[in-house]
């Protein structure tokens, strides 16, 4: 199969072909979902959640983000590997966001990054994009601002907040995002948002009409404890990874394992002869 690139991005969304997208941490799974068909493989600031133990993705750092998007995009053969910018990366200035999402690219491995936010956010798309950087941009609910937004809560259910959404992806659209991901809005905002942009939308927790699905693997696996409304669960991979731990400290315990079909034979010209075990024992 063909390369996912920006440009065959776009043609999905002339086309009317939905686009797929999941997160993805590290190589093993990066690969699974390569071999799949999926188009964008986005290694996500969520890993501070889904992998790190951490209770929101602020204290993801750059180091971190580099350090697994690398992994994933040594697995990857198709697929767009989008990296995320984490908190404050990008933030402080467009300089300084293009010189980290140029880490992104040519320490990680990534080809493209996303990043959040709409018209604050424009500037600094267009500096990024300037330098040969695709960007995905990022509206609705942004879990950066957690803080500022009060939690995780659906944006956009009045008037004014609605408009807000609209207005970021249209500014996110004109400073040159290839596509933006919108969160957690009201199914009929996605769908107003995905008819008036030229670029595809990928929604999660946005409803079916936007131009493409995200997920995070944890939540679609099972694997997570957490299970938001927006989120089908395709396995419970947690299930039977549970089972097979219980099976295997099980064994262990009881001497199963390992049997003879998981041991080496012993070699008959090794001599185990315990050094000293001749020696003649000193008398007092």
């Amino acid at each position: 199969m063909d390369k996912v690139t920006t440009l065959s991005i776009a043609k999905q969304k002339h086309e009317g072909r939905k686009i797929t997208a999941l997160t993805a941490y590290d190589a093993p799974f990066a690969e699974m979902m390569d071999d799949a068909g999926v188009d964008i493989t986005l290694v996500g600031d969520s890993v501070g959640m889904a992998v790190l133990g951490r209770s929101d993705t602020l204290s993801v750092t750059m180091e971190e983000m580099i350090h697994h998007t690398r992994a994933v995009s040594s697995a990857v053969k198709r697929a767009m590997v989008v990296a995320d910018m984490p908190f404050m990366s990008f933030q402080v200035s467009p300089e300084k966001a293009l010189e980290n999402a140029g880490r992104l690219v040519k320490e990680g491995g990534a080809h493209a990054v996303k990043l959040e936010g709409g018209r604050s956010m424009a500037e600094t798309i267009e500096k990024i994009v300037s330098a040969g950087i695709p960007v995905m941009g990022h509206v609705g609910l942004t879990p950066q601002s957690v803080h500022a937004l009060g939690g995780y809560k659906v944006q956009g259910r009045k008037s004014q907040s609605a408009r807000q959404v609209l207005a970021d992806a249209r500014a996110v659209q004109s400073a040159g995002a290839f596509s933006v991901v919108i969160e957690a809005v009201p199914v009929d905002l996605a769908q107003a948002v995905t008819a008036e942009l030229d670029i595809p939308t990928i929604g999660i927790g946005a409803g079916p009409d936007c131009g493409g699905q995200i997920l995070v693997l944890q939540d679609m696996l099972g694997i997570s404890g957490r299970t938001p409304r927006f989120v089908k669960r395709y396995a419970d991979v947690a299930g039977v990874v549970r089972q097979a731990f219980e099976k295997y400290i099980g064994e262990v315990r009881d001497g199963e394992f390992p049997s003879v079909e998981h041991t080496y034979k012993p070699s008959p010209k090794v001599s185990l002869k315990v050094v000293g075990a001749d020696t003649p024992k000193k008398r007092g």
